[in-house]
């Protein structure tokens, strides 16, 4: 999907220099009730495991709750257009991740644009997606995996975490690249996504890496490479998979988002919590521990790499006329 500049000047309004907070979101007292964050996987899955850590950290600093609320399906569309659908008030807000800037361009229709009906507030965590096999695949790196997915063409079930995932595009890219053939199977998920990996009944998934990384240091799952261009400090020994497949990158990102018209300073005052809280040194450690990293922006900021994010993924899916499922 080309992105016309007016919805790139959209992504940066009301993102011009603020107070940290505003003297009217002061006054007004936001937030003064529970804010509801919408996270559109499982329970369990590695969005909904730093939207609780992070949601905690804002509760303490705001002084309300934030309150996880799970809607899933569609690749995560369900839950985007519940939090799209809400009034924009700052009470309601949406986890944002790939599969937002994905799914703008693998879906050819929406109840939502994801890019005109919501505002970026502020970026939460930077980390890499993983090529994750059961102990059983007889391959101990990604070169043997493609040996082996090569001679089993079509044999190879590939796990995600729902169409339109990083998890899954990470996968999709992966194949584009290397010439394999595997069947794609989507879970509503992360979390169901890996109970049938550990039990065979697929064989390899792209996970994001704080959704498997416990299952790799209890050896329960095998990890060959990761997604991202550098390897990971959690992971140290695991390699990149770009060193076998020149090119291969795929990072993953985590966000925050609100509906449209949702008021500047409110904005603002979310977006301030959450760079302070992403300087604790706690929550540094608590991220650094599932394999991420911290990522403060300003709301512009994290608005410009949804823009670049949609457009690098709308190329990769018009390559690999990817579709649906």
């Amino acid at each position: 999907m080309k992105l016309h500049r007016r919805h790139i000047l959209h992504l940066a309004a009301g993102a011009t220099a603020l107070p940290a907070v505003s003297r009217i979101a002061r006054a007004q007292g936001y937030p003064t009730r529970p804010v509801h964050w919408i996270v559109s996987f499982t329970a369990g899955g590695p969005n909904d495991t730093v939207a609780r850590i992070i949601g905690q950290f804002l509760s303490e600093r705001l002084g309300q709750q934030f309150v996880i609320e799970n809607k899933v399906g569609a690749g995560g569309n369900i839950g985007m257009a519940a939090v799209l659908g809400s009034p924009p008030d700052g009470y309601t807000v949406g986890f944002a991740a790939p599969n937002n800037a994905i799914n703008t361009s693998l879906y050819e229709k929406l109840p939502f644009d994801f890019i005109r009906d919501s505002v970026p507030v502020a970026g939460t965590m930077l980390l890499t997606n993983v090529m994750v096999v059961h102990p059983d695949v007889p391959a101990k790196t990604v070169a043997e995996f493609i040996a082996y997915a090569k001679a089993n063409p079509g044999k190879i079930n590939m796990a995600s975490s729902g169409s339109g995932t990083s998890v899954h595009m990470s996968g999709e890219l992966f194949k584009a690249m290397t010439g394999i053939n595997m069947q794609h199977v989507p879970y509503r998920g992360s979390a169901p996504a890996l109970q049938d990996l550990l039990t065979n009944r697929v064989q390899v998934i792209f996970d994001n890496l704080p959704g498997s990384i416990s299952h790799i240091r209890a050896g329960t799952l095998r990890a060959l490479g990761v997604t991202a261009p550098k390897r990971s400090d959690a992971l140290p020994d695991v390699p990149t998979i770009g060193e076998t497949v020149p090119g291969y990158e795929a990072v993953v990102w985590y966000g925050i988002v609100a509906p449209k018209g949702t008021p500047p300073d409110v904005v603002d005052t979310l977006n301030a919590a959450v760079n302070a809280v992403l300087a604790d040194p706690k929550l540094k450690a608590r991220l650094a521990e599932l394999g991420g990293e911290p990522m403060p922006m300003t709301p512009a900021q994290f608005g410009k790499l949804i823009a670049d994010e949609t457009e690098k993924w709308a190329k990769v899916i018009r390559a690999a006329n990817i579709k649906p499922e």
